[in-house]
């Protein structure tokens, strides 16, 4: 096994004749490739992770959408600094039996990682067009020396036979002679050879003439793309296809405006495949036995975040002077975009422009630059809905800027709304509320994971407390806030700014009381003057054994709330009360914290979670 592990490990040395991880694992046993990665040293990783080529590494972890593809020339000190941490997952994605690389097919890893990638075009290349068997009934196919095709005479004279047309593009008919075939479309080859069969027999001489199979041929595939080398195919197989089989084009470093397609020195086609991919245009170009297919180095590129459909990286001629207009086109703007902010590169310094979008079309644009598409434009409306006990529409559309008084004075209320308990609920709100609680909880989780211990006793006390806190943070992680804003009352209430998307609810005058959290029968008693918050939990079955009696909260229905004594008589129709957990912690400092959490849970979302 040791031999076999040292050949592993030079294999992995050697990492720049490898395609993919998944090569590594060919004619080896199961689980020696996953080991040698494991006891790889750092250089040997950042060679293994050369091979892979940019982006790969985001797709040999599983987790393209997160990890930053390899920069292109990265220094060796750093490139082995941040690769360790990969050979975990490397080495399970080779041990879990992942395809090897089949010459003439896409690599999974290239495939994801051309998925994983922003540059415009890369998308393209996933596999699905060198799986794509050649289009053998094309109608549009030339037909060129080496194809082979079914020819058949019957009636007067009998003749049946496959010919392979010859290198001056002809084939040969008894007692007809040479017939020119080369250059001839697929859709035509019958036409042109009853046409020569005519020259000879006058009548009672029927024709039959097919394309058999394109001529087999071996295409390189160079310059910068993911794996170049020669590939088999047919000459009627496009450029895609080829270009797919390798790869594709590497996103970091080559070119999708300017492909060749050479033979010897001649270059036969340039395509561009923006013309594919806006147009849908593609030229035929039939390869021989020999082609070359050379990608060149990336040219110009311009950055689209923002509000666009196409938020892309587009590439632009070197020779070029785009224009924001000419990066519209490519871009396609969201109709909320309303303004341009071009951010400009100049050495260390950057420089950022902000044009509206109605009169930033003939703005220059230069190689590096990245443009956001913004909206900067007030709402001209808001829309606000209103439920609960009312006699009046439940939608309102109000101008930019309305207070609550505004849309109050357009309501209707009944006799059994209760008026002076206006609800309001909002997004921003719940936004807030959520990111408040996520920081709590962090710092909780902080203080749990660090805590010292001085004595193994002690230790093992910690450990078990800290796992049932971090159970309880996870918990805690999943309650929602409400996002209810503390309306208040008087002349404040009607002054409140509304926001678009707010949700107003008028409570009920129903008596009622909630009682929930640590009481044994969590229930809505019937509200009575004078009956204090202990009788209340005492009318929902008392207090749980977890319950602590001096820590209830009451939650109005506006949104404001109090911490009250068991004594308090200040509950009214349409509290909610609800009573806290009594804690049991050793840490003074996680007791604080989780006390603050609790009192954030209770307010924020009406929720007691039990420790």
């Amino acid at each position: 096994m040791r031999p076999t592990r040292f050949l592993m490990i030079s294999l992995l040395i050697a990492g720049p004749t490898l395609s993919s991880p998944c090569a590594l694992a060919q004619g080896l046993p199961p689980g020696l490739a996953g080991q040698a990665l494991q006891q790889a040293d750092p250089a040997t990783l950042a060679a293994l992770v050369g091979s892979l080529g940019p982006g790969a590494v985001a797709s040999a972890t599983g987790n393209a959408a997160t990890t930053a593809p390899v920069p292109n020339g990265m220094a060796a000190p750093t490139l082995p600094s941040i690769v360790p941490t990969l050979a975990t997952p490397l080495a399970t994605a080779i041990d879990a039996g992942a395809p090897p690389v089949v010459p003439g097919a896409m690599s999974p890893l290239d495939s994801a990682a051309n998925l994983a990638s922003p540059v415009f075009g890369a998308r393209l290349f996933t596999g699905a067009f060198a799986r794509a068997g050649s289009a053998r009934f094309n109608p549009d196919y030339m037909v060129t020396p080496g194809d082979r095709v079914v020819l058949r005479l019957w009636g007067a004279f009998q003749f049946a036979q496959v010919q392979t047309v010859d290198p001056q593009g002809n084939v040969f008919l008894p007692n007809i002679g040479p017939v020119a075939l080369g250059g001839v479309r697929n859709a035509d080859l019958q036409r042109v050879v009853a046409g020569a069969a005519a020259g000879t027999f006058r009548s009672n001489v029927y024709v039959y003439a097919a394309l058999a199979e394109a001529q087999p041929v071996r295409v390189y595939v160079g310059g910068f793309v993911r794996r170049p080398g020669l590939y088999d195919g047919t000459s009627m197989d496009g450029l895609l296809h080829y270009l797919d089989a390798a790869g594709g084009i590497d996103p970091d470093r080559g070119t999708f405006i300017d492909v060749e397609v050479k033979r010897g020195s001649q270059v036969r086609a340039r395509v561009n495949l923006y013309q594919f991919l806006f147009r849908g245009l593609m030229a035929p170009v039939a390869l021989a036995d020999g082609d070359v297919i050379f990608v060149g180095p990336r040219q110009q590129t311009v950055t689209v975040t923002g509000l666009a459909n196409n938020p892309n990286i587009f590439e632009f001629p070197r020779q070029s002077h785009p224009t924001t207009a000419d990066v519209m086109l490519l871009a396609a703007p969201q109709p909320a975009a309303t303004h341009i902010r071009i951010t400009r590169m100049t050495g260390p310094v950057r420089n950022v422009e902000y044009h509206p979008i109605a009169q930033a079309g003939a703005v220059p644009v230069a190689d590096g630059d990245t443009l956001e598409f913004t909206a900067d434009k007030k709402a001209g409306t808001i829309t606000v809905r209103i439920e609960g006990e009312h006699d009046s529409a439940q939608e309102y559309v109000l101008p930019y800027g309305a207070r609550l008084g505004d849309l109050l004075r357009q309501v209707h209320f009944s006799d059994r709304s209760d008026e002076a308990s206006i609800q309001l609920f909002r997004q921003s709100v719940h936004d807030r509320q959520k990111t408040m609680l996520e920081t709590s909880l962090r710092s909780l989780e902080q203080s749990v994971l660090t805590a010292r211990s001085g004595t193994n006793e002690e230790s093992q006390l910690r450990r078990n407390e800290a796992d049932q806190v971090l159970a309880w943070i996870d918990r805690a992680r999943k309650v929602e806030p409400i996002g209810q804003v503390v309306v208040g009352h008087g002349p404040t209430r009607d002054d409140l700014l509304l926001e678009n998307g707010d949700l107003l609810r008028v409570p009920t005058r129903d008596g009622l009381v909630l009682v929930s959290g640590e009481v044994l029968f969590p229930n809505a008693v019937a509200w009575q003057p004078g009956l204090d918050a202990q009788a209340y939990v005492a009318r929902a079955g008392g207090f749980t054994p977890n319950g602590a009696h001096k820590r209830i909260v009451v939650a109005h229905a506006d949104g404001s709330f109090e911490d009250v004594a068991p004594t308090s008589q200040s509950l009214r129709t349409g509290d909610e009360l609800l009573v806290l957990p009594r804690l049991d912690t050793k840490s003074r400092q996680m007791w604080k914290d989780i006390t603050q959490i609790l009192y954030q849970l209770a307010v924020s979302a009406r929720v007691v979670l039990g420790l």
